[in-house]
C-alpha cells in the first residue's frame, strides 16, 4: 500500500447507483494507510425500473433516486467525505440520463457518473483483487441488473475488460420471468444468453483458472442457494440443476430463499452466471465480498496518494494508439518529452500532479486521427478520444485529454477559440498548458526519427532554455525549425521567453 500524503482525506465515499439498487459505503483512511469500514447501506429502489423496456428513466424512479442520493449527501457532509459516486448499466443506456446526471447535482450536491461498462469492470477488477501477486491469474464475474462484468487478470491488473448487455434484471423483464417459468421459457432464456456471450467473449482464452470469482449480490444469493452446505462455490453442473430449480418455484417459493427485492430478479442472474460460466468452460464459481464499492474505495485512496502512477491507462491508451496504425517511435518518444516537460517546468505551469496522466495519453493518441484523414487529423484524434472506452479516466477527464489532443497542431489553444467551448475556466487554464507542453514535445520530433536523446530545461527570470542533447545520427533543423513556431503561444500561455539550445 502506498504510504498516505499528508493532505489525503481521512474519510472517503464510493456510491453505487445500479439498477436494482442504490448502494453508499463510507470508509475512514488509517495511519497506514489502509480503510476501515464506517457506515453501509442498501436501498433496494430500482433505478432500472422500466428502463429496458421504455429505455428512459420513469419520473417516479428519478424522483426516489434523487431522496435517496440527497440522504447519502448528507452522511457524507457529515463525515466530511471525499465522494465518488458512479452509475452503471440503467443509467448509462437511459435516453434521459444527462437530465437525470444533472438533476441529482442540481438537488443532491452529488457528481454522479455513469461510467462505461469497462471502466466498471475495471474498478470490481481493482476491488475484488487488490494486493494479490502479480503471478496469479484470475477470471472474475459480476452480474448486476442490466450488465455483466468480466475480467481475465494478472495479480491485480486487468489483462482483459468486457461488458455485456445482460443482467438480472434486464433478462427478467426480457423473458417476463418473475414468476413461475416453463421449460420452453428457460431454454429461450438460456439460448439468449448464451447467443450474447457468444457474441461478445472469445470462443477460446486458454490458461486460465478454472474457479471464477463472482463479485455481486446475485452471485453470492446464487452461490449460497446452489452450492452444497458451507461451501462457499459452487460447480457448474450444480448451477444448472439450480436454474431448473428456480424455474420450477413460484414466486412465493423463491421468496422463502430470497430477500423480496432479490427473489423476483434471481433466476434471471442465475440464467447469466449459468451460461457466462459454461462459455468460459469453468468448473466451479466461488462467491466473493468484494466488488464495486471497494474498487471505487481503493482508486479514491490510490489518487489521493502523492507520487501514485496508474500504469494500465498508459498502456491502455498505447493499446488503443496500435489499433489505429500510429507511428508507435514517434509516440514513444513524444510521450517522453512531453512528461520531461512537465516534470522539469512544474514550477512554471503549477499544475496538479494528477493532470500528468492527462499529458501522457494525449501524447500517445495525438495522432490515432490520421487513421482518417492526415489533413485535419488533430480533430478526428480528438473525436475518437471523446468516444473512446478508456477504463481509468472518466469522462469529464477523458473530454480534457482530447482536447488536449486536439490542439497538438493548427489552432492555437486560445481562450476563445471555439474548441474551448463548454469548459470552466480552470480546465481552460489545463488544457492551454497541456497543449502547450505537447507541441513543444512534438515539434521535437517533427522529423519522426528520434533525433534528442536528452532534454534538460534551464529557468531563468525571464526564460525557459531547452537544452537538447542529439542522437548520434540526429540532424535536429527541422526540430528547430518547428520550435521556432511554438515561441509566441509559449510566450503567451507562460510569460516567458522559450530558447533553444543544442548541447554537442
Amino acid at each position: 500500500m502506498p504510504t498516505a500524503a499528508p493532505h489525503q482525506p481521512t474519510v472517503l465515499a464510493a456510491i453505487d447507483v445500479g439498477t436494482n439498487a442504490v448502494r453508499l459505503e463510507l470508509a475512514r483512511v488509517g495511519t497506514d494507510g489502509m480503510l476501515e469500514v464506517l457506515h453501509q447501506e442498501r436501498d433496494p429502489i430500482r433505478p432500472g425500473e422500466g428502463v429496458f423496456k421504455t429505455g428512459e428513466i420513469a419520473k417516479p424512479v428519478a424522483d426516489r433516486l434523487v431522496a435517496t442520493m440527497r440522504r447519502y449527501a448528507a452522511l457524507c457532509r457529515r463525515h466530511h467525505a471525499v465522494v465518488k459516486a458512479v452509475a452503471t448499466s440503467a443509467v448509462r443506456e437511459a435516453r434521459n440520463r444527462e437530465e437525470i446526471l444533472a438533476r441529482v447535482q442540481r438537488e443532491a450536491g452529488i457528481t454522479l457518473e455513469a461510467i462505461s461498462g469497462k471502466e466498471e469492470a475495471r474498478l470490481i477488477c481493482l476491488g475484488v483483487l487488490q494486493g494479490r501477486p502479480r503471478d496469479k491469474r484470475a477470471v472474475l464475474i459480476d452480474i448486476g441488473g442490466g450488465s455483466t462484468e468480466v475480467v481475465t487478470a494478472e495479480g491485480e491488473r486487468p489483462t482483459n475488460l468486457w461488458s455485456l448487455q445482460l443482467g438480472a434484471v434486464r433478462v427478467t423483464d426480457l423473458f417476463s420471468a418473475s414468476g413461475r417459468v416453463t421449460p420452453q421459457q428457460l431454454t429461450l432464456m438460456r439460448k439468449h444468453v448464451s447467443e450474447v456471450a457468444n457474441k461478445m467473449l472469445p470462443r477460446r482464452m486458454n490458461g486460465l483458472p478454472k474457479m471464477a470469482r463472482g463479485s455481486s449480490g446475485t452471485i453470492n444469493a446464487v452461490v449460497a442457494f446452489a452450492a452444497e452446505e458451507g461451501a462457499a462455490h459452487v460447480k457448474v453442473d450444480a448451477l444448472g440443476r439450480a436454474v431448473d430449480q428456480l424455474a420450477a418455484m413460484t414466486p412465493s417459493q423463491r421468496r422463502k430463499h430470497f430477500d423480496p427485492q432479490r427473489a423476483d430478479i434471481v433466476l434471471g442472474g442465475a440464467v447469466v452466471l449459468e451460461m457466462v460460466a459454461r462459455h468460459l468452460k469453468l468448473d466451479a464459481v466461488a462467491a466473493v465480498s468484494r466488488g464495486l464499492r471497494d474498487g471505487i474505495l481503493l482508486d479514491l485512496l490510490r489518487r489521493s496518494v502523492v507520487g501514485y502512477e496508474d500504469r494500465d491507462l498508459p498502456e491502455t491508451a498505447l493499446a488503443m494508439a496500435r489499433r489505429f496504425g500510429t507511428d508507435e517511435p514517434h509516440t514513444r518518444q513524444v510521450r517522453a518529452l512531453a512528461l520531461s516537460l512537465f516534470d522539469q517546468l512544474a514550477k512554471l505551469h503549477k499544475l496538479p500532479i494528477s493532470t500528468r496522466p492527462y499529458l501522457e495519453v494525449a501524447a500517445v493518441l495525438h495522432d490515432i486521427g490520421n487513421a482518417v484523414s492526415y489533413e485535419r487529423h488533430h480533430k478526428h484524434s480528438y473525436y475518437l478520444i471523446h468516444h473512446a472506452d478508456l477504463p481509468g479516466l472518466t469522462d469529464r477527464e477523458r473530454e480534457l485529454v482530447a482536447r488536449v489532443a486536439r490542439y497538438h497542431r493548427r489552432a492555437d489553444p486560445e481562450v476563445n477559440h471555439s474548441g474551448m467551448s463548454g469548459l470552466e475556466p480552470g480546465e481552460i487554464r489545463t488544457v492551454r498548458r497541456l497543449a502547450t507542453l505537447l507541441r513543444v514535445a512534438d515539434a521535437l520530433d517533427r522529423s519522426h526519427r528520434q533525433p534528442v536523446q536528452e532534454l534538460v530545461v534551464r529557468s531563468q527570470p525571464a526564460a525557459i532554455t531547452l537544452r537538447l542533447h542529439p542522437s548520434e545520427e540526429g540532424a535536429l533543423d527541422l526540430e528547430l525549425w518547428n520550435v521556432e513556431k511554438e515561441r509566441a503561444l509559449f510566450k503567451r500561455v507562460f510569460c516567458k521567453q522559450l530558447n533553444v539550445t543544442v548541447v554537442g
